[in-house]
Order: structure tokens, then C-alpha cells, then sequence
């Protein structure tokens, strides 16, 4: 070994090994995902300032469903099992132990979980109270409650937890009250749901599910104090006390305004691997459209978008800077997707015609949403249901046109083929908020020129879910004939599931379904059940493959676009990870600079 004093080679030898352990240890620092760009250690406290444009669709794990509920969720709950704030996309991807002491090895052929609940894992009661197994089984019982407001993807569980279908249909025939909800939860009980003991829960599956866990990670998986009994599930009086699992609790709640979060003392950091909590509040400031919030990140007057993502129009300005606050994320999205409603009456139940749907796809320039949703490094024009990176996906166009730009020609042959020789007239629903003003208006001049009139109707992000889609009587009633949400696989790669069931499967068509325009094929459903029971994943990827295919030949959408989500923060924000749950950094594990 040379000495200081040695010959040049060794110094020069020295030098670079000196560099590359430097190198090696910030490498190993970005991979573990907490690193602050300015250097030193995590810092606790301040206030995370969140802006946006909506409220949540739910405060209550058995209604919310929306990207905005799940940010909430992260902060003010806990799951059995949840995804962590890893840098890595394959490491955030598989869950990982949260209140579960460790994650079970399955027996009796894949269909049976066992877990153990963490000791001290406590709810914010007066006083603090250990979280149980039958917190843990109360939670999914709510899922399937009469009020109408329910978690839009109840066939993840529907059907794969043994009793629940049947659970689930006597519940339905409850009367919707509080006393009554309550006396039913509390005296009947899910078979695939057994609570051993206080801390330890075992689940019963109807048959294998490699996604089990997946779907445990759930914000709906979430454990419900009794507490949650004495008020109607999301009602106003429920969202005024909802009470709090995670490292945070909601101090303030002002409508479509401000949701303000505080510690929550009951939380112990020590119970929990999954959330650092390095932020004393968070703040989340509501009515601002894209632009605005932006604005206000770039300035430093906010640190962190809640539902909204870089407008269009600045993602170049960003790119070209080599900003580093700017993250693009591939998510699997269909951003948006238009969504036909089969069951509408209008025009004498036009849109029930097989031709009618083919000339809305055909109408559409895909071309030109792309530019208003943001442009070729955004998003990219989509023709079927699953997206590139799920399991099953295989590329393919059943209503090609030059360049995606629309062929309204073939769009009027096929509406005179229909019996609409002179078009018609539909009511599009879309939010006031974001790009989809600008979507509806592109929308209204594609369709114009195929001959399809469209009458647009604004209505706020939270009404447009709960009092249009989601709600089948105002489908059947004709308040809406076209709408463009948009949609995400809950979590990522083997989430075909997460497209089909929810979204496809007539069988879960009702009440707070997410399956929006009442879409039920038998064939489609069929396939839903041979793909899930199949364990092989080569031969279920092949099964949603020809599922993705029959269900354009029904044309029951158009698909518009899939791509990549973009977000911004702000300077002084470190440790910003994306989380596909959250379409967004979780804000549970960021921290701020000083």
C-alpha cells in the first residue's frame, strides 16, 4: 500500500477511487429514494401546501375512488399491507407489510391469508385504541352498504372473498339508515373474513388470486372503527368525524375548499414502515384550475399539486429547461376515454346500435385531443382497453383512420346505417375544471363534422362521478349520453383486473358501479372469470387479450388517449416519489427544505 507521499499513479489511483465511492454512495442515495437535492439529512416539520381544483369524491375508504381520495387516504389511513415511497418501479410496485406484522406465506392452495396486526397500531380515540381484526373485517362489510354510495370497484372483492356475494346481497336489501346499517354490519359477518383473535384476521378466498395482495393495498381494504356506524357511510356528518388510522387527522374541512391535516398523536412511527411523516401539516387548498396551480408551484406559494397535473401548454417550456422539479410517469392511463351510455333513451335508444358507437369512433380526431391533453410527450392517441404496460396487452386498431385524425365520411355512412341519415344531437357531461373544457369543445367540433351534435353540460369533478356516472338512474334517465373520464389501473402490472372488472363486467353494473355506461356482455364476463382462475399468467394475459378485443368489437367506448402523467413541485420539496395509486409524490413521506 502507497503511503500520501506516494508516486503520481497512486495519488491519481487514489483520486478516482475517491470519486467513485462518492459516486457509488450517491447512487445507492437516489435508489433509497431519500435524498435531498441541496445535501444533509431528512428534516421534520413545516407545512406541506397542496392546490388543486376538486374535493374528493369520498372521506370514506368505503366510497372514495378517485387519485385526490387516495392522496387523503395515504395520510389519514392504514391498510394491511400498502406500496411503498420507493424510487424503484418494480420495488413500488409490490406491497409491503403496513399494519400486517409480515406478509403471509398463502395456504390451502393459494386461497387462504393470514395476518397478524401490528401492537400499538391505534386509532385517534379518546384514548387511543388498538386497531383489531374485527376493525379490519368491519371495513370490508361497509364496502357493500344500500346507501348507493359505495367503492366503485366492489368486484375486486365481490367474488373473490368466500360469502362475500351473499354477504353483500342481503345487505342490499337493508334499509339504508343509520340503525339499521349498523345492527346489520355488527350481527352478520363475511365467511371469507374470519377474525381469529384481536390482532390476527384470516381470509378465505373462493379460489388462488395472485393480485390478493394487490388489492389488499387498497385504501378500501382499510380497517373501520365502530365509531364509522353512527353516521351514514361519506355523509356530510361522517366526513365531520372521520376518524383517523395514519400519521395524520383532519383538523379542518371546508367543502370543495380546504382540507386541513395535523398530526395525529395516537400514530406511532414505530408501527409504521410505509410513511415517514416528515411534515407537521398539510394543506390543501381547493378551487384553482391547472394554470393557477402551477403558477403558484413554480412561485413557491404552493409546494404540491392535490388533482392536477402540468398544463399542456408549459410541458415543452419545462422539458426544454431540464427543470428538475418536472416528473413524467408512465401510468397506464386512459386519459381520457370516452364512455358511451348504452342505456340512454335518447334518439330513441341510439346509442344501443352497434353502428352508432362504430361512427363515435370513427368521428374522433385523436390527433387533436392529444395536442389539448398535452402533446406527443404526454400522452398518445389509444384504440382499445388495456394499455401497454398490463399484462394482456397487444396492439391492435379495429377503427383505424389516417394519422388518428378522424374519417367523418365513414362516421355518416355508418349513422345512415343506423337510421340517422341526418345525424343527431347528444348530451356530452364533462368537469368545469383543468383540460376538460377544452376536451369537450374539441369533442363538440370532431363529432360536428360526422353530423353529431353535441349539447355540452358543464357540472362540478365531484357531481360529474356521484351525480351523473355513477348514479344508473340518471343514465337511464338520458341526463347524459357521452362523458370522458378517465382511468388507471389501481395498481401495476398484473392489473388487468383492475380495467375489466370494475369497468366491463355488466354483472357489477349498479348503484356507485364505475362501469359507467351499463356495458354487460356474457362473453366478456365469462372471460373476466376464466382469466382470474387461471393461474397461469401467460395464459391469463392471452385470456384479457381477447377480452380487450371482443369488447371494441362492442364498441361501448372510444378510447382516446394513454400516456404519461406529469407533474411539478415546488423548490423547496425533497423526496417527492410517485405512487400510480396517487397519480402524484406522496406527500406522507416528502419533506421541506429550509
Amino acid at each position: 500500500m502507497n503511503t500520501p507521499g506516494g508516486s503520481r499513479a497512486a495519488r491519481r489511483f487514489k483520486r478516482l477511487l475517491t470519486l467513485w465511492t462518492a459516486l457509488s454512495l450517491l447512487v445507492a442515495a437516489c435508489a433509497q429514494g431519500d435524498v435531498d437535492r441541496a445535501g444533509g439529512p431528512p428534516r421534520r416539520g413545516g407545512t406541506l401546501r397542496m392546490i388543486g381544483a376538486g374535493d374528493v369524491d369520498g372521506m370514506d375508504t368505503a366510497v372514495g375512488y378517485t387519485a385526490a381520495a387516495n392522496t387523503l387516504f395515504r395520510a389519514v389511513t392504514r391498510q394491511l399491507v400498502a406500496y411503498p415511497a420507493a424510487a424503484d418501479p418494480k420495488a413500488r410496485s409490490r406491497p409491503v407489510p403496513d399494519l400486517a406484522e409480515a406478509i403471509p406465506t398463502p395456504t390451502d392452495g393459494g386461497r387462504t391469508y393470514e395476518f397478524r396486526i401490528r401492537a400499538g397500531a391505534r386509532w385517534d380515540t379518546s384514548p387511543p385504541r388498538q386497531i383489531t381484526a374485527a376493525d379490519v373485517a368491519r371495513g370490508f362489510k361497509r364496502l357493500c352498504n344500500p346507501t348507493g354510495r359505495r367503492f366503485g370497484a366492489l368486484g375486486y372483492y365481490v367474488g373473490v372473498i368466500a360469502g362475500m356475494d351473499e354477504f353483500c346481497a342481503k345487505f342490499a336489501k337493508v334499509t339504508p339508515a343509520v340503525e339499521e346499517i349498523r345492527e346489520f354490519v355488527e350481527g352478520h359477518e363475511i365467511p371469507g373474513v374470519e377474525v381469529v383473535d384481536e390482532r390476527t384476521v384470516r381470509f378465505h378466498l373462493t379460489r388462488p388470486a395472485g393480485d390478493f395482495l394487490n388489492i389488499l393495498a387498497l385504501p378500501a381494504s382499510s380497517p373501520v372503527p365502530v365509531e364509522a356506524l353512527d353516521h351514514l357511510p361519506d355523509s356530510p356528518e361522517y366526513r365531520a368525524h372521520v376518524i383517523s388510522s395514519g400519521p395524520y387527522k383532519i383538523a379542518r374541512y371546508e367543502p370543495k375548499k380546504l382540507i386541513h391535516l395535523v398530526r395525529n398523536p395516537a400514530w406511532d412511527p414505530a408501527t409504521d414502515q410505509v410513511r415517514k411523516a416528515w411534515v407537521d401539516e398539510i394543506r390543501i387548498d381547493q378551487g384553482y384550475d391547472e394554470t393557477p396551480v402551477l403558477r403558484k408551484l413554480e412561485s413557491g406559494e404552493a409546494d404540491m399539486s392535490w388533482d392536477t397535473f402540468v398544463p399542456p401548454r408549459d410541458i415543452s417550456r419545462l422539458q426544454e429547461k431540464q427543470d428538475p422539479k418536472l416528473s413524467s410517469e408512465d401510468d397506464g392511463s386512459l386519459n381520457p376515454y370516452l364512455v358511451i351510455n348504452l342505456r340512454s333513451p335518447t334518439a330513441g335508444h341510439a346509442l344501443g346500435r352497434l353502428a352508432v358507437r362504430q361512427a363515435l369512433n370513427f368521428a374522433v380526431d385523436k390527433q387533436a385531443i392529444m395536442w389539448v391533453c398535452g402533446g406527443p410527450a404526454q400522452v398518445q392517441p389509444h384504440s382499445q382497453i388495456l394499455t401497454p404496460p398490463l399484462d394482456g396487452y397487444q396492439q391492435y386498431d379495429l377503427y383505424p383512420t389516417p394519422g388518428n385524425r378522424g374519417d367523418p365520411e365513414q362516421a355518416r355512412d355508418l349513422l345512415a346505417q343506423a337510421g340517422y341519415p341526418n345525424g343527431l344531437t347528444l348530451t356530452f357531461l364533462y368537469r368545469d375544471s383543468g383540460k376538460h373544457p377544452a376536451v369537450a369543445r374539441q369533442l363538440q367540433a370532431d363529432l360536428a363534422r360526422a353530423g353529431i351534435r353535441l349539447r355540452l353540460k358543464a357540472v362540478d369533478p365531484d357531481d360529474f362521478y356521484n351525480r351523473y356516472l355513477r348514479d344508473p338512474e340518471s343514465g337511464k334517465a338520458g341526463e347524459w349520453d357521452l362523458a370522458a373520464p378517465s382511468w388507471a389501473p389501481d395498481w401495476p402490472g398484473n392489473a388487468a383486473r383492475s380495467f375489466f372488472v370494475p369497468l366491463l363486467d355488466g354483472r357489477r353494473y349498479g348503484p356507485g358501479s364505475v362501469n359507467y355506461g351499463g356495458y354487460d356482455s356474457p362473453e366478456v364476463n365469462r372471460l373476466i372469470d376464466e382469466a382470474l382462475q387461471t393461474s397461469s399468467p401467460d395464459q391469463a394475459a392471452d385470456i384479457w387479450a381477447r377480452a380487450d378485443r371482443l369488447v371494441m368489437q362492442d364498441a361501448p367506448w372510444v378510447p382516446l388517449l394513454t400516456g404519461r402523467i406529469v407533474n411539478y413541485r415546488a423548490e423547496r420539496v425533497r423526496n417527492w416519489v410517485y405512487l400510480p395509486l396517487l397519480k402524484n409524490g406522496d406527500p406522507t413521506n416528502v419533506w421541506l427544505a429550509g
